[in-house]
């Protein structure tokens, strides 16, 4: 069987360091940080008093208000984000087969906000039980894949994929092989996530799994460095408009890159501790190079999960160091939640979008906040540390691994006709 090719035709963000794609890339290529003081809520008595948050951003200036009140945050995400990408993949009057185009996208978590709101208001209200009659479509996690099916009158394939940190990733991997099975035309996939709330800090806080570098946010997210000591939270969205290669090229869409290779692998370890060994990690470089029909040789950047963290960070690179050999030392290798945090189920778009941007501009995003060398990673990996670097960006892969050992790789390469 032949499998049809599948390309990248549109982008759309809102992140901690960008409203807009342009803006988004511009800063990611600067290095600049998105970690600031909490201020969606009061942050005072918490461990973790910053993250990073989407700023500056008037949701009215979207979505109206009316429309908007029966939205969690991380559905608003993930409905500007879908609005410009499908805005720059040409699809303004201009419509695809709707019985040919889908939407499927991650969240790790969805209506954390709304969920927390609710619980607290019958808490504090004389345990009247009386709810917002939209609580359960705001919390859902599929409500943002329903709500953009609806507002684009898309009627193929809509589901949510939930897999932690991988979420967004699985999404992308999902809705490639949907297109070059031939079931789809065109999907809007990504993910988003909204949970810098009072649960998600709290949350994250117990499993002391974030940075507490208060007096410094700005440098709190600093992976692979001596003195890292746990990620940032982030939030945000990221919307990927993949399309069927001939689909795209009869209506003369702008084409960035093309899809071509994907892996999946489980560590079967830990509930949130990656493998000791790096397996999982190993093995899902393999299948994803293996599945997009490449050698090793052949990936000239990966854009990790590097999350900050002192376990996680060592066992990724020493993975890399696994499976592609010499070849690890003459690769970019660079983690961008050094600069907009850990966007959780959304992850795997941003970076993705990152890998795609690379190939585009031929140009590495950093490694930000690098101070300390840690003596468990191998020097002569190239960590990007500090300063974008221009060089041959042919083909990228970004791994994203979630709580419960899951692990999803995807690979993006320059696009010739």
């Amino acid at each position: 069987m032949s499998f049809k090719r599948v390309v990248i035709t549109g982008l759309g963000a809102l992140t901690p360091i960008g409203n807009d794609v342009s803006t988004f890339w511009k800063n990611l290529v600067e290095g600049v940080s998105g970690a600031a003081p909490i201020t969606h809520f009061d942050a005072e008595k918490f461990r973790t008093r910053f993250a990073c948050e989407v700023k500056g951003l008037d949701i009215q200036n979207y979505i109206p208000r009316q429309e908007a009140r029966k939205m969690d945050p991380f559905v608003q995400y993930a409905v500007i984000a879908a609005d410009e990408a499908m805005k720059d993949a040409g699809f303004g009057e201009q419509k695809p087969d709707l019985d040919k185009a889908g939407v499927i996208w991650g969240s790790g978590i969805g209506g954390l906000k709304s969920f927390e709101e609710e619980v607290m208001n019958f808490a504090t209200n004389g345990n009247t039980p009386r709810f917002n009659p939209f609580f359960i479509p705001k919390m859902i996690v599929d409500s943002a894949s329903g709500v953009l099916s609806i507002r684009y009158g898309f009627r193929g394939p809509n589901f949510i994929t939930v897999s932690a940190c991988a979420s967004a990733t699985n999404a992308l991997i999902d809705a490639f092989n949907y297109i070059r099975l031939g079931m789809m035309d065109v999907c809007i996939s990504g993910g988003s996530e909204a949970a810098v709330t009072v649960a998600g800090v709290g949350g994250f806080n117990a499993l002391k799994a974030l940075s507490e570098r208060n007096d410094s946010p700005e440098t709190a997210s600093r992976p692979y460095d001596k003195d890292r000591d746990g990620f940032v939270l982030g939030e945000g969205s990221v919307a990927i408009i993949l399309e069927e290669l001939e689909h795209a090229k009869a209506r003369g869409a702008k084409i960035y890159a093309e899809m071509i290779g994907a892996g999946l692998s489980s560590d079967a370890y830990h509930i949130t501790a990656p493998h000791p060994e790096g397996l999982g990690a190993f093995m899902v470089m393999k299948n994803a190079v293996e599945n997009a029909g490449l050698a090793p040789e052949d990936i000239d950047y990966i854009n990790t999960h590097g999350t900050s963290t002192p376990i996680g960070d060592p066992q990724e690179v020493k993975a890399i160091e696994k499976y592609f050999g010499e070849h690890s030392y003459s690769m970019n290798i660079s983690s961008t939640k050094s600069m907009t945090g850990h966007l959780l189920g959304g992850a795997g778009a941003l970076e993705s979008a990152a890998c795609i941007l690379a190939i585009c501009d031929q140009v590495v995003p950093p490694t930000i906040n690098h101070f300390t060398d840690d003596p468990d990673i191998n020097p002569r990996l190239n960590l990007t540390f500090n300063k974008a670097q221009e060089r041959k960006v042919n083909v990228a892969l970004s791994n994203t691994f979630g709580f419960g050992g899951h692990n999803a790789s995807v690979i993006f390469k320059k696009y010739e006709g």
